[in-house]
């Protein structure tokens, strides 16, 4: 017996010292130089992390497949919508079935963050943050790209029904667009909320409401994803869609060259794309490493080949390349978005949005797509 618990001792102290030699042999990616070498240690000796990702699956698989390689940790991903992710964790509140979320709009963050859903951590890498609204205050989520909120239309199909292109978020009100607009679905995708959000604001409560009513009319579909109109466009199937122009500059250099993209002239604002570690998660260290991980250029960086192509929020990584032949998208170009108000009162403001379609006669129907 006595053989038996050397043996199993002698082996318990070899596994520790390959695991910490493993940490130390370690060459960290660009960008991560300054993280602590006790966190990687310990996350390789947690071993695994679960990934919902809610940018495009191209580079959420780049970036999980990545930090796999870099750091020899097992990475599960699955790919979600904002609010599908939103609606998962709050059932399984306390208890998440994964470890990080990744991507995806901010609004949602906001509110998860506000429900308890998410743990704060101070990220080493944070210092590298263009702006302090580029995080929360507390910790809670970073961002890690920036979008700019917009119109892509397909010029070929206004051109072959003499129409102008909108130049406004009002212009989308004009009977002549009747049955071309698609925007994605605000109970499932993160860029609806920011839209309903940013009319409040431009607007007022009570003004955007309206204004939502008498856009439903001209809305032929709404997505589950934020990016679903986008993809649409080329094909023309979709006319006019409401999203994020980054979406727009990929179905362009897929070789669509009949789509043009529109920085509404009565303003927009942006998206922060975040990342954050879920409150009670299985591996915790795992996490916070993804989290300098996701920061860092080495991650950041892997958006370009994937075909992300959104303005970056860290100072010490490269814009996308294929964003220096749309000058137009200037992130300068947005309102002062408000997101203290966003995070208070997002899941009122959709409610509000539903209700003011019901009491118009025009409630939730097989448009609003969910799947």
């Amino acid at each position: 017996m006595k053989k038996f618990l050397a043996l199993l001792l002698a082996a318990m102290m070899v596994m520790s010292c390959v695991s910490f030699a493993f940490a130390a042999d370690v060459v960290p990616g660009k960008g991560m130089e300054d993280v602590d070498p006790a966190l990687l240690a310990e996350a390789q000796e947690e071993g695994e992390l679960v990934v919902y990702g809610s940018c495009e699956e191209p580079y959420l698989i780049a970036a999980c497949k990545h930090f796999e390689e870099t750091y020899g940790i097992k990475v599960q991903y699955q790919r979600l919508s904002t609010g599908e992710v939103q609606a998962k964790i709050a059932e399984e509140k306390g208890n998440p079935s994964a470890d990080v979320w990744f991507g995806g709009t901010n609004d949602p963050y906001n509110v998860a963050a506000k429900d308890g859903l998410l743990m704060a951590y101070e990220a080493t890498n944070a210092k590298h943050l263009l702006k302090d609204t580029f995080r929360d205050p507390e910790g809670y989520w970073y961002g890690i790209y920036q979008g700019i909120l917009g119109f892509m239309v397909n010029t070929e199909e206004l051109a072959r029904l003499n129409l102008p292109e909108p130049k406004t978020w009002d212009d989308l009100l004009k009977p002549e667009y009747k049955g071309l607009i698609w925007l994605s679905n605000p109970n499932t995708a993160g860029t609806a909320k920011l839209v309903v959000n940013t009319m409040v604001q431009m607007k007022g409560h009570d003004a955007a409401m309206d204004y939502f009513v008498a856009l439903d009319k001209n809305v032929a579909q709404y997505t589950k994803s934020g990016s679903g109109p986008s993809k649409k466009v080329g094909i023309g199937e979709c006319v006019i869609a409401i999203g994020f122009l980054h979406d727009g500059v990929y179905q362009i250099l897929q070789g669509y060259d009949n789509i043009k993209l529109i920085i509404p002239e009565d303003g927009t604002s942006y998206e922060i794309g975040s990342t954050a570690i879920f409150e009670g998660c299985e591996h915790p260290a795992a996490a916070k490493l993804w989290i300098e991980y996701a920061l860092s250029p080495e991650c950041v960086e892997l958006a370009d080949d994937a075909g992300s192509y959104q303005f970056l929020v860290i100072d010490n990584a490269e814009t996308p390349a294929a964003l220096q032949a749309f000058p137009e998208l200037d992130p300068s170009k947005t309102i002062d978005y408000d997101f203290a108000d966003a995070k208070a009162n997002t899941q009122q403001y959709v409610a509000d949005y539903f209700e003011a379609l019901k009491n118009a006669g025009q409630e939730a129907n097989d448009r609003f797509k969910t799947e």
